[in-house]
């Protein structure tokens, strides 16, 4: 007779809830007879052939018992590597506090079940994203929580792949309407005044010339922009390659055409570096477009007879780079906003350079791309030194 027609026939045997110790102990022989060895057999073929990371954890996120799947998920071996530990042992340093919010909702406020997505981290440093499903149940042992773990890695990825498709469309919906429809409108007022011309007194050749390179001008400044916007979507679209690349020689290649830059502007531009060689994981390509855009910075904002000096040190367990310059130095008030699409703090350089806000939020994209870190420290009518760290 199958568990559904018992239970037809034995209507209070139905509707009495299940001892979960029968699931996860051995449950009082002399109490549930022969009936709770099936039971505990099918649970444990489920809860260790599961694909899921099955585990049993208590009120203090201790574990209890687990599974091959969840053992395996961690980059373990052994069942005994986990038991015994808490589970928040394994949670990513950014993410405690959700396991934290777990421990609330189920033990103090007796929440049936919580469902999170987390980032845990594995036993050789490695990370992936997973989504944990916990239900609290009564044990002998007290209130423990079942709680599996399916790793969510691939979504996650395409959840922000599919995020930066959509930032990158809103950036040049922003850019239509920012930075784009000014240099058309100066367009279309020079051909205004050229048809005017036309019908009127004819215009001399020179004016006529003025006002077609303002034309090629504006026509410049909206492909430099419309350049700037493919290029974020590039850097969205494409993975990331690194090498592993002698700083010093990489730097001092960049700085060829900067050097000649900063001596028509009467600027010094210097490389130091230690005699030691300085090795870091970055694509040459990509990483190229950071040293342009923030030597240029510093050379658009630095006046004749100053310094731009470029540094190379190792910082714990990479590289540090830092561009220091004697230019003016960017307002307190700015500085937070430096590095925003469009940043309210993009100013036109000493040299009449026109600036469109994007540069240094892209510089920041690709360094985030790396792994690396940027940041600036700046004193007005001093100089802005910004750093970038590389492992």
């Amino acid at each position: 007779m199958s568990d559904t027609d018992n239970q037809k026939h034995n209507p209070s045997k139905a509707n009495t809830p299940k001892r979960s110790s029968r699931l996860m102990v051995a449950a009082d022989k002399q109490a549930d007879g022969a009936e709770s060895q099936p039971s505990e057999s099918r649970f444990h073929t489920v809860f260790n052939h599961s694909p899921l990371g099955n585990k049993i954890i208590d009120a203090e996120l201790t574990i209890h018992q687990v599974n091959p799947a969840a053992v395996a998920m961690l980059g373990l071996t052994r069942l005994d590597e986990l038991v015994g530990h808490k589970i928040i042992e394994f949670a990513h340093p950014d993410h405690v506090p959700e396991w934290q919010e777990l421990q609330k909702e189920l033990w103090e406020r007796k929440t049936p079940y919580f469902i999170l997505e987390t980032l845990m981290v594995r036993q050789d440093g490695s990370s992936f994203w997973c989504q944990v499903t916990s239900v609290l149940f009564d044990d002998e042992a007290g209130e423990l929580g079942y709680t599996s773990l399916q790793d969510i890695t691939e979504r996650k990825e395409l959840e922000q792949t599919n995020q930066h498709l959509y930032e990158a469309q809103e950036t040049v919906l922003q850019l239509v309407v920012h930075d784009v429809k000014n240099p058309i409108a100066n367009i279309q007022l020079i051909v205004q005044l050229l048809e005017h011309s036309a019908s009127g007194s004819p215009s001399t050749a020179s004016e006529s010339a003025r006002l077609h390179q303002l034309i090629k001008q504006s026509c410049e400044e909206a492909n430099t922009l419309l350049k700037e916007v493919l290029y974020l979507g590039e850097l969205e679209a494409n993975k990331l390659k690194k090498y592993r690349l002698d700083c010093h020689d990489f730097l001092d290649k960049q700085l060829t055409l900067h050097r000649l830059a900063a001596q028509q502007k009467g600027i010094a531009l210097t490389l130091e570096s230690p005699a030691k060689v300085l090795l870091a994981s970055f694509n040459p390509d990509r990483f190229r477009r950071v040293v342009d855009n923030v030597l240029t910075n510093a050379l658009k904002f630095t006046p004749a007879d100053g310094q731009v000096s470029v540094r190379l040190q190792a910082h714990k367990d990479g590289v540090r780079l830092s561009v220091q310059d004697t230019g003016i130095g960017i307002p307190t008030e700015l500085q937070a906003h430096v590095f925003n699409k469009f940043s309210a703090a993009a100013r036109a350089g000493l040299y009449g350079e026109s600036t469109n806000g994007l540069g240094l939020y892209i510089t920041q994209q690709i360094v985030h791309l790396h792994g690396g870190k940027i940041w600036l420290e700046s004193h007005e009518n001093e100089g802005t030194t910004v750093f970038i760290d590389l492992v």
